[in-house]
C-alpha cells in the first residue's frame, strides 16, 4: 500500500512500475504521515533521495532510493529517524520472521503480576512530568528554558526537572522558550509506562548508575499490552515503542538533597534521569531486496540519582537510599488503554501508584486528586465558572469510575464524602444482581424522599471542596505485596528502634556503674570533662546523654 508521500511522487510526475522486479524503486522508502519534519533523516540519505517542499514537508524521489545499497547495511533514513516513520514502498507480504537477536535482560512479571520497581522521589516527580507535562506550573530560566522546581524536606532541597536540550545562543529567551514548549507538546502521557519499566529494571541491578540492561520491542509489546492489539501493524507498533522508549530519556534532573538522617546531603548536577545508549535496529531482507524494520533493542542505564537513591551497598553503610515499591503489570496495561478518553484517570493511577508505598490509609482531599488529574489551571477556571465546574465535575466522577473499574476502589469518607454527594456509579455499588431483588431496590429508591437518579445536592461543589477519600482498595495480590513491604518496614524499624533502646544509657544505669567504681559525681564530672550540675540531671533522669557522650561514659565507668 502506498504512503501519502509516494502520492506526492505521483503528483511530481515520477511514477515507476512497482511491479517490474528489475526497477530499482521497489527498495524505494516512503515518509509516513507520523513524520514530525525534524529533518534528521536528510542529511543521512547517501543519494540525495529526501527532498523537502516550500511547505516544509519532507517526501522521497523514488528514482533515486536504492535502499541504501553500496553505502550502507542499513537504510540510514530509518536508523536516524526518531520515530522510525519510513516506510517501504511496497507493503511486506506475508509473516514477519523470527531472527536471531542480541540477549536481553531478565524478563519482568515472568514469576508474578507485580515487579519492585525504583520508587524514590526523583521517580515519582520524573513520572508526574511525563504524565501530566502540558498542565504542569513551568518557569523559565535565564536563557528561555522551561523547568520544574520541587521542593524538598520543607525546603532545604529540592528537585529540578527539565527536558534535555541545551540553549541556542542565537536565540531569545522567548524563541528559547517556545522551542521547549513545542517539545514538551510532543511529550506522549504513555512514556510514563516506559519510565516505570525502566524503574523495575533498575531494581534488577546492584549498581545501575554503572550497569546496563537491555530489552527490545518484544518484552516492551508484552508490558505495555500491545502484543493483543491485533488492529495495529507490526509498523505502527515499532514506531510507537520507538517514541515512546526515548522520551524517559530526554528528561534531566538536578538533585539539592539535604542530610536525612545518617546519609549526608548531596548535590546530583544536571544529569540524565535514563541513559540510551544505543538503538539497534533488526530488519528483514525480502526477495527483492528490500528491508523491513521487524525489531528494535534498546541498551540503556540508570543517571547519577540512582547512586543516592537506589544504592543497596550504600544503604547498609548508611551513605546513601535504597526506595523501592510495588509496579503491577495491570497499571502499564490500563495507562495504555484510557489514555486519550480519560487522561485524568491515567494521571490519578499515576500518582497513586507512589502514593500508596507509603501506606494505603492516606487521606486525599477532592480538590488535590481534581489539581493532578487537570491541573491547577483548569481547576482555578473551574471554581470562577458553572459551565467550567459542571464539565469538571463531570470528568472527575467518570474518572474515579474508570480507576475503580481498574482496581482502585475509593474509600469515601462518611463524614466530609457522604452518599448524597457521592458519584451515581458508587451509589448503584450495593445494587443486588439478582433481577428481583434489583427490583425491589428501585421500588424501594422510587418511594423515597430522595432518590439515586435525582439532580445532585444544591451547593454540591462547594462540599465537594472539603470531601475526602480515606484510601483506596486495591486489587488483592497488590495489597498483599504492599502489605508484605509495610510489615518489613515496621520490623526493620522496631528491631532499629529495639538496639537504640539497648545501645542507650539509662540514668540509673550510670547511677549504679559510678557507686560501683566508688566514684563521686564531681570525679565523674572531671574525668568525663563536664560539669557536676550536667551529671547530677543525668542521673535524675532530666535529659539522654548524646551518642558521643554515651560512648564517653561507657569507656569512663566501663560498661560494653
Amino acid at each position: 500500500m502506498l504512503g501519502f508521500r509516494l502520492k506526492q511522487e505521483l503528483k511530481h510526475k515520477r511514477t515507476f512500475d512497482l511491479s517490474d522486479p528489475f526497477n530499482k524503486s521497489v527498495m524505494a522508502y516512503t515518509i509516513s504521515e507520523s513524520c514530525s519534519g525534524c529533518g534528521t533523516c536528510q542529511p543521512q540519505c547517501p543519494t540525495g533521495a529526501i527532498q523537502i517542499e516550500e511547505s516544509g514537508q519532507y517526501w522521497i524521489e523514488l528514482g533515486r532510493c536504492n535502499n541504501c545499497e553500496g553505502y550502507y547495511d542499513e537504510p540510514q533514513c530509518i536508523v536516524s529517524c526518531p520515530l522510525s516513520s519510513l516506510l517501504p514502498a511496497q507493503a511486506k507480504k506475508g509473516r514477519y520472521k523470527i531472527t536471531p537477536r542480541a540477549a536481553t535482560s531478565p524478563e519482568l512479571f515472568a514469576t508474578s503480576k507485580n515487579h519492585p520497581f525504583a520508587s524514590s522521589m526523583a521517580v515519582w516527580e520524573a513520572c508526574n512530568m511525563l504524565s501530566s507535562a502540558s498542565i504542569l506550573p513551568w518557569k523559565t530560566d535565564e536563557t528561555g528554558r522551561l523547568y520544574l522546581e520541587r521542593p524538598v524536606k520543607q525546603g532545604r532541597g529540592g528537585i529540578i526537572l527539565q527536558l534535555s536540550g541545551r540553549s541556542e545562543a542565537n536565540r531569545s529567551p522567548a524563541e528559547n522558550s517556545e522551542a521547549t514548549r513545542a517539545a514538551l507538546a510532543n511529550i506522549d502521557i504513555r512514556s510514563a509506562s516506559l519510565h516505570l519499566i525502566y524503574a523495575a529494571y533498575a531494581t534488577t541491578l546492584e549498581r545501575p548508575w554503572e550497569q546496563e540492561f537491555v530489552i527490545n520491542d518484544q518484552q516492551i509489546e508484552k508490558y505495555l499490552g500491545l502484543d493483543k492489539r491485533k488492529d495495529l501493524s507490526k509498523a505502527t507498533k515499532l514506531s510507537l515503542i520507538k517514541t515512546l522508549a526515548q522520551q524517559p530519556c530526554q528528561v534531566e534532573i538536578a538533585v539539592d538533597w539535604p542530610q536525612q538522617g545518617k546519609v549526608k546531603g548531596f548535590q546530583v548536577e544536571n544529569d540524565s534521569l535514563w541513559h540510551l545508549l544505543e538503538i539497534q535496529h533488526h530488519f528483514q531482507e525480502d526477495d527483492l531486496g528490500c528491508k523491513y524494520l521487524i525489531g528494535l533493542t534498546f541498551r540503556l542505564r540508570a543517571g547519577l540519582w540512582a547512586k543516592y537513591f537506589l544504592n543497596q551497598p550504600g544503604y547498609k553503610q548508611h551513605i546513601a537510599f535504597y526506595q523501592y515499591g510495588t509496579l503491577p503489570q495491570f497499571l502499564l496495561q490500563a495507562v495504555m488503554s484510557i489514555w486519550q478518553q480519560h487522561e485524568g484517570a491515567a494521571r490519578m493511577m499515576l500518582w497513586l501508584l507512589f502514593k500508596l508505598k507509603m501506606g494505603q490509609e492516606q487521606r486525599i482531599t477532592v480538590p488535590t486528586l481534581m489539581q493532578l488529574a487537570y491541573g491547577a489551571e483548569k481547576f482555578s477556571l473551574a471554581t470562577r465558572d458553572r459551565k467550567e465546574r459542571k464539565r469538571l465535575l463531570r470528568a472527575f466522577e467518570s474518572d474515579l469510575e474508570v480507576i475503580d473499574r481498574y482496581g482502585f476502589q475509593p474509600l469515601f469518607d462518611p463524614v466530609t464524602y457522604p452518599l448524597d454527594i457521592q458519584p451515581l456509579w458508587a451509589k448503584l455499588a450495593d445494587l443486588p444482581d439478582d433481577a428481583e431483588a434489583a427490583l425491589d431496590f428501585w421500588i424501594e429508591d422510587g418511594s423515597s424522599d430522595r432518590r439515586l437518579t435525582d439532580s445532585g445536592q444544591k451547593g454540591k461543589w462547594n462540599l465537594l471542596m472539603k470531601a475526602r477519600i480515606l484510601g483506596f482498595k486495591l486489587p488483592p495480590d497488590w495489597e498483599r505485596q504492599l502489605n508484605k513491604l509495610t510489615q518489613k518496614k515496621q520490623r526493620r524499624n522496631h528491631k532499629r528502634k529495639k538496639l537504640k533502646e539497648r545501645s542507650e544509657l539509662s540514668s540509673e544505669q550510670i547511677l549504679a556503674a559510678r557507686k560501683r567504681k566508688g566514684m563521686s559525681q564531681r570525679v565523674l564530672a572531671q574525668l568525663t570533662g563536664k560539669s557536676q550540675s550536667w551529671i547530677r540531671d543525668l542521673e535524675n533522669g532530666r535529659f539522654s546523654p548524646k551518642p558521643e557522650d554515651q560512648l564517653l561514659l561507657k569507656n569512663v565507668l566501663g560498661l560494653s
